[in-house]
């Protein structure tokens, strides 16, 4: 397991800070990211945790896995190495 995490239906209203406060219980957070829409600026729901080691990693899924936050469920789990093979500009004719 690697130490970015990716933390799945967040509530819209939550913050990078909020999100780097929750997961410190966890160990030692070294970047919080929520990706924007493009267009409307609007925050897309999920996040990237990166924590300092692998064991802390594997505590913050274990603790906030399953985590209610603003009334919904989050989903935390080992982030998957993007696959560039899998882009949106890839297209085969």
């Amino acid at each position: 397991m690697n130490t970015k995490l990716f933390v799945a239906n967040l509530p819209f209203k939550v913050t990078e800070a909020e999100l780097e406060q929750l997961f410190s219980e966890a160990g030692a957070v070294v970047s919080v990211a929520i990706p924007t829409d493009r267009e409307t600026g609007r925050k897309r729901g999920f996040a990237f945790v990166e924590m300092q080691t692998q064991a802390e990693a594997e505590a913050a899924v274990k603790q906030f896995n399953g985590w209610t936050l603003h009334d919904r469920q989050i989903a935390v789990n080992p982030s998957q190495p993007k696959d560039k093979s899998q882009g949106r500009n890839n297209r085969r004719f």
